[in-house]
Order: C-alpha cells, then structure tokens, then sequence
C-alpha cells in the first residue's frame, strides 16, 4: 500500500442482506485482522467520511437513504461494494423488492466479491479504496 496522506475514514451501510457480510465488516475491526491499522477509521457520520463501504442490495425502501448518506460525503470519497448483493444483487436478485447491486444508483470504484465476503477480501478492498481516494485527492489538487 502506497503512504497516504491522510487517515481515511470510513462509513459502513448495510443495504438488504443476510448480514453475513456485516459481521466480516465487524470482524475486520477485531484485533485479528485490523483494519485500523492502515489508518482507517470507522465512523457513524457521513461528512466526515470519505469511504463508502456498502453490504447488501438496494431496494427502493434504501435507495433514496444510499444517495442521501453518498451525497454528503465530502469529495473526493470511495464507494466499496462489499459481498455478493452489493456487487450484483447476489441470492436476493429475483426478488420483487431488489433493485439490484449498489451500482444502480451510485458509482462503485471498488468491488468485493463473495457469500460472505472474507475479512481479507474486505480489507485488500478497503486498502485498494485508500489508495483511488490517495489518487483521486492528488488529482484534484493537481486541478484534473
């Protein structure tokens, strides 16, 4: 992982799922696998983050709370599609209420497959998501 300028923080929204995936969130904070460590930060409010982790599929009860929770993060910021139903709806795809992934209504950078997605997968995503949100802030200061 390249060094990063600052300390990215991160906000954690669980779309519809089975929550398996929110408990290999969970687990990446545990001081097994801490993900803190690369300097990520987890909180609650969204203009104080600049990561986006998303489990789960969208639905039209959550769609307008995505996009909400998307709009107030602060530029440049990191959408991370975490898991199956956030990539592309996973098992929950057929069903009358899923729209689909989270990239039917906000643009994902960084996609983390799996049923449940494993700790490691999540944090080699979050460190990919560090660096584009490295890049990305280079870029804007260097006014592309």
């Amino acid at each position: 992982m390249s060094f990063a300028s600052k300390s990215p923080w991160l906000i954690h929204y669980d779309g519809s799922s089975c929550n398996g995936c929110d408990i290999e969130v969970l687990a990446c904070l545990t001081p097994v696998y801490d993900v803190e460590r690369f300097g990520v930060i987890n909180t609650g409010n969204p203009k104080h983050a600049d990561i986006f982790l998303i489990t789960g599929g969208i639905n039209k009860q959550n769609e307008e709370v995505v996009k909400q929770i998307y709009d107030q993060m602060p530029s440049p910021k990191v959408v991370v599609a975490v898991g199956a139903c956030a990539c592309n709806g996973g098992i929950f795809k057929e069903c009358y209420n899923i729209m689909g992934g989270v990239d039917k209504v906000l643009p994902v950078d960084i996609y983390v497959s799996g049923c449940a997605a494993r700790p490691e997968a999540i944090i080699d995503g979050v460190v990919k998501a560090v660096a584009l949100l490295d890049e990305k802030s280079k870029s804007i200061s260097q006014g592309r």
